[in-house]
């Protein structure tokens, strides 16, 4: 058998695939790999160039095989995209892997280290916890706003609805929205520097 030299791989949730080539371009292999067999099939091989698009988990995978001896590059799936010579499928978005990433003018994404994925993971947290936040703020505001209760912009005016919501005696409020109201009332009430306190 011939030696793999350069190696596409186009990774998913479950099942990947492989298309690898030799020094002159022949395929040597195009195979479909379940997830669990991936680490198992390139630990047979020789070292070899081997390309991925940069994706979810892409970077795991890199340091992964990396570590088996292995040079990898991760490229943005849009430079990739000009190379597919034939309709989307995963057999030939692994072609089209294989030959960008033997392109000189290529562009690359660096591999992302352990620490730096988990930075990464901190800040996107924090930016889903703002956007959730945000989100029960503005259906706080529209719910009161169907019974004709409105409040000034800010975090003092949802301050001023969650007021209304469990004060028994106000009766603009039906007891079913105010129920619904004092619910939602933790999601709005946390600061920014709270947030980063969650999660650090």
């Amino acid at each position: 058998m011939q030696t793999i030299t350069t190696v596409g791989l186009d990774i998913a949730k479950s099942v990947f695939q492989v298309h690898g080539v030799d020094a002159q371009g022949k395929v040597i292999v195009r195979r479909q790999l379940k997830r669990r067999y991936v680490l198992a099939f390139f630990q047979k091989l020789p070292p070899c160039l081997i390309g991925i698009e940069a994706c979810a988990s892409s970077h795991y995978w890199s340091r992964e095989l990396q570590a088996l001896g292995h040079t990898v590059r991760l490229m943005p799936p849009a430079y990739v995209k000009p190379y597919l010579k034939r309709q989307k499928n995963d057999s030939a978005d692994a072609e089209a892997i294989c030959e960008a990433v033997t392109r000189t003018n290529m562009r690359f994404v660096p591999t992302k280290t352990v620490e730096q994925q988990s930075c990464l993971m901190l800040h996107r947290t924090r930016h889903l916890f703002i956007r959730q936040q945000t989100a029960v703020i503005n259906a706080i505001r529209a719910h009161f706003a169907e019974f004709g209760i409105v409040a000034p912009v800010g975090r003092t005016g949802v301050e001023e609805l969650l007021k209304i919501a469990s004060d028994g005696n106000d009766k603009r409020l039906p007891d079913v929205a105010g129920s619904v109201s004092r619910r939602l009332a933790p999601s709005c009430r946390c600061s920014r520097r709270e947030y980063w306190s969650l999660i650090a």
